[in-house]
């Protein structure tokens, strides 16, 4: 039994309406029509929206009622309807009134399913190391980011049989696990998800070293790839789902936006210098030269940076320079740019060593340009620079780290899919920020790759889900040259 044991039929959101003696086919981005359709090509075509034949069922419909010429035609439209992500492929259920075991969905256009003839003997599978199996409006559903379509299960059996993909199976080896699953279904069941791009196959008979095959996620480009970085690439980005993505606004109605800017946390409030502008606009250092000599300092100077110069720093990255409202809440200006003028960062400066501040954390409050005091020096907040430390190569302690955090409802009100893509965007927005405006004030820079997001909750209290720290960034005083 082979992958043309498989049932095919239009997805449920296609259309197919007969006009005048015509058929047509519809999505909600296209239509597709057949003029005048030959007997056995029309009742094949009809057959589709049904889902109860196999290709080869159909083909052999149109060809003893239409001949050669129109069955070829049929596997060219059949062909061109899978590309276009409309026709879904399944395990036909043992009795009508039965639900498929598995159902391949595709999800875009562009779609890619084959599978080809498989000698059961001589091969076992695998599940990709990429597919994943998530719960879904009441279902269970199969994805990865590999292929352009989804498998839907029926019932508990199919999560179990793909639970012992885990290990090499052969068709033989799998209908032994799951009762009621015989060799033909396993058949089926491998040929589908095979098809899907869920699988990897290798010999089920073991080789002589020199003959060992690699599969294809084991080498080059897709052995650099982790799960969860190629999930997050292909999710947040158009092409190979269909998920809504973009400014959807999905919570409009439901629950209020956030407010542009996050309220005074503490009562316990610093007031923070200014630049003068207008004369830096004259003194300043120009953008090419920042630019040029921009780079990452982790040697300090004994005299450690100042609330002055820290005062003016923040001013310079990251004030609001205008709030106002919208019909769909507040936005703001600030110098960096942040997508949709929503602004979601927040800035906690974590000072170490600082003339004219105490040690702690603090949270710079943008609109009033002053730090709120979060938190004396404790345990966790020496320990939030302390990592810091550990991950910046361990040269001089930092001076001030700037813990950079999300309030995620900010971003997640409006976006959908791409919401925290776009979050890590701006966080490279705003190191880059950072850099040129040390660079121009002859302070030390440094971004840090990677953070301890439930350090930054225990030494605030903050809910992680409501706001956790996505950057993490050291600045201090440079060293005087003797």
């Amino acid at each position: 039994m082979t992958f043309s044991s498989l049932t095919v039929s239009l997805k449920p959101e296609i259309t197919l309406t007969s006009v005048d003696s015509n058929i047509l086919l519809q999505s909600s981005s296209r239509k597709l029509t057949f003029h005048q359709p030959e007997p056995g090509l029309k009742t094949a075509l009809d057959a589709l929206k049904q889902g109860t034949h196999t290709a080869g069922q159909l083909q052999t419909l149109v060809l003893e009622t239409d001949g050669t010429q129109v069955r070829e035609k049929f596997d060219a439209y059949l062909n061109r309807l899978i590309e276009l992500g409309w026709i879904c492929h399944a395990i036909p259920p043992s009795s009508p009134e039965l639900s498929p075991l598995a159902i391949a969905i595709p999800m875009v256009g562009d779609y890619y399913f084959d599978c080809p003839e498989i000698d059961w003997d001589a091969f076992a599978f695998t599940l990709s190391r990429f597919a994943y199996l998530h719960q879904v409006e009441g279902e269970m559903v199969l994805e990865s980011p590999l292929t352009k379509g989804k498998i839907k299960f029926s019932d508990w059996r199919g999560p179990g049989l793909v639970s012992q993909l885990s290990q090499p199976q052969t068709a033989a080896s799998l209908s032994q696990e799951i009762p009621g699953i015989t060799e033909e279904i396993a058949q089926q069941f491998l040929s589908l998800l095979f098809a899907a791009q869920m699988l990897s196959a290798s010999f089920a008979s073991p080789l002589e070293e020199d003959e060992e095959v690699e599969s294809e996620e084991a080498t080059p480009p897709l052995v650099f790839w982790e799960f969860h970085d190629l999930l997050f690439h292909s999710r947040s980005r158009l092409g190979r789902h269909n998920n809504p993505l973009g400014g959807i606004f999905p919570y409009v109605g439901k629950i209020d936006p956030l407010p542009g800017v996050k309220p005074l946390m503490t009562d316990v409030v610093i007031p923070l210098a200014k630049p003068n502008l207008e004369e830096l606009n004259q003194t300043d250092m120009p953008l090419s030269q920042a630019l040029e000599t921009r780079r990452s300092i982790r040697r300090y100077d004994e005299t450690p940076i100042t609330l002055e110069q820290l005062g003016q720093f923040l001013y310079r990255c990251a004030r609001v320079k205008k709030l106002f409202d919208t019909e769909r809440g507040e936005v703001s200006n600030r110098p960096y740019p942040g997508g949709g003028a929503i602004y979601e960062l927040e800035i906690y400066p974590v000072v170490n060593s600082c003339q004219g501040l105490e040690q702690g954390l603090y949270h710079y409050h943008p609109l009033d340009h002053v730090l709120c005091q979060v938190s004396a020096w404790t345990a966790e907040t020496e320990a939030l620079v302390q990592d810091v430390w550990f991950a910046s190569a361990q040269h001089d302690q930092p001076q001030v780290v700037f813990v950079i955090t999300a309030r995620f409802g900010r971003m997640f009100w409006k976006y959908q899919s791409m919401a925290y893509a776009a979050i890590l965007k701006h966080v490279g927005v705003i190191y880059q920020t950072f850099y040129l405006v040390a660079t121009s004030m002859n302070l030390a820079p440094c971004g840090i790759g990677a953070g301890n997001s439930d350090l930054f909750q225990k030494a605030t209290g903050i809910d992680y889900y409501e706001e956790s720290s996505v950057g993490e960034f050291m600045l201090a005083s440079v060293p005087v040259k003797p």
